[in-house]
């Protein structure tokens, strides 16, 4: 069966011959160009990538528009920094391939104390409490390497094209009964400075966006 990978991107042309060479065979990615202005676009096609342009900004509006442009039946997310690694894709996707569960999240562990800042981890850690107390799935992470099946997304309705946009993908599929998992992937530290929770100014932006969202 062939997955598709949805891989929004921002100026990260220097992350994706990692991430693009290290992609499990039976893997599609889709780099989806968010408006790069470093030459992402052109380095992801040269290395095999599907490339979908989305001029509208935004973490959800590139994600969404991955997934529209996805056609396998599986599809999975994660980010394009290589802060993660696609060679985890599979652990995260099999529970969803053997119909166990209808979405699974990598929960990030991160390998060195640099990997995830500590403003960072905490915000994580305050949605995630919100998520578990208005779900009642058993999530720790609203990690960015997830997976689930195609239609059932787009039957979700997705509506955020923020950083909203992971948190309400877990609150829609609650309300809609799917079964929600998570297993551990590694957190590795990002190439190149991150747009979202490199600052903490990034850090507040994007919790304010998922709180709105919750």
């Amino acid at each position: 069966m062939q997955i598709d990978v949805v891989l929004p991107c921002l100026d990260e042309a220097a992350a994706l011959p990692w991430v693009l060479g290290r992609m499990p065979d039976g893997y599609r990615p889709i780099v989806v160009d968010n408006g790069s202005t470093d030459g992402s676009a052109e380095v992801a096609a040269r290395h095999g990538a599907l490339v979908v342009s989305e001029p509208r900004p935004g973490f959800g509006a590139a994600c969404h528009a991955g997934l529209e442009a996805a056609t396998a039946p599986v599809v999975c997310f994660m980010d394009a920094d290589a802060s993660l690694d696609p060679r985890q894709l599979p652990y995260v996707a099999e529970d969803v391939v053997r119909g166990d569960s209808d979405l699974v999240l990598g929960r990030r562990r991160p390998v060195t104390a640099s990997a995830w800042p500590a403003h960072a981890r905490l915000g994580n850690q305050v949605l995630a409490w919100r998520l578990r107390r208005r779900t009642g799935a058993p999530l720790h992470d609203l990690g960015p390497m997830r997976a689930a099946r195609r239609t059932a997304l787009l039957d979700l309705g997705l509506r955020d094209r923020r950083f909203g946009y992971p948190l309400e993908m877990v609150l829609r599929a609650s309300e809609a009964g799917w079964r929600i998992g998570e297993v551990d992937v590694d957190y590795l530290p990002r190439v190149g400075h991150s747009k979202v929770t490199g600052t903490v100014r990034g850090t507040v932006r994007t919790v304010r966006d998922m709180w709105r969202a919750a």
